[in-house]
């Protein structure tokens, strides 16, 4: 009950702009989801407010995170639109190579940078930390192209920050990002079912 109370306690002293970025960040997944383009605006907004509030907590790996996190809300909305064809992109999926390639490529990045903070910058659960920030940045980008595979990286990511977050004690967060990996886990469901409906073969094929 004590954790539970502090989960309440840490609800309730959320700054009502943090709400809003919450708010905005729920309706970016539904509408991502959903492939509508105006997820990215939304997406655009929560990150803005983030960026803010993280720069002013001190926290800069996560505020300049954040600030990526805006760059590519432009990105995506220009590739889901096809630049100025203004027409929706279709859902792809890569090859199973390919996806090795990027988690060999990016964990060598997440050990690399860990190392660093952890060294040179005396960053708590620095190698965690960095785990989490090196496969957002790709797993945005994979948003971005529409690539079907980027809800399972985004499953882990997720599920990785439970329990980042709750090692540190932010308790609320930690909350929102059960909601996430629940979201990702019928985000992929969702894009699944269009892509085989519309491309008529399966995942990845080789």
């Amino acid at each position: 009950m004590t954790w539970l109370s502090e989960v309440l306690a840490g609800f309730t002293a959320m700054s009502y702009w943090e709400y809003l970025a919450v708010f905005l960040a729920v309706g970016y997944l539904l509408l991502a989801i959903r492939e509508n383009s105006w997820c990215w605006p939304l997406a655009f907004f929560s990150t803005f407010i983030y960026t803010i509030l993280y720069w002013n907590g001190a926290l800069v790996m996560e505020s300049a995170l954040n600030l990526y996190y805006m760059i590519m809300a432009f990105v995506g909305w220009w590739m889901w639109r096809q630049g100025n064809k203004n027409e929706p992109s279709k859902i792809v999926s890569w090859s199973v190579s390919q996806h090795l390639k990027i988690i060999g490529l990016t964990s060598f990045a997440a050990v690399a940078f860990g190392y660093f903070t952890k060294n040179y910058m005396s960053a708590d659960l620095a190698y965690l930390d960095s785990f989490t920030t090196c496969f957002a940045i790709v797993s945005t980008y994979l948003v971005a192209k529409k690539v079907l595979e980027n809800w399972l990286y985004w499953i882990i990511i997720d599920a990785a920050s439970i329990h980042l977050y709750y090692l540190k004690g932010y308790y609320p967060t930690m909350v929102l990002f059960v909601f996430y990996t629940l979201m990702a886990c019928w985000g992929f469901k969702t894009w699944y079912e269009e892509y085989e409906s519309k491309q008529g073969k399966l995942i990845a094929e080789l």
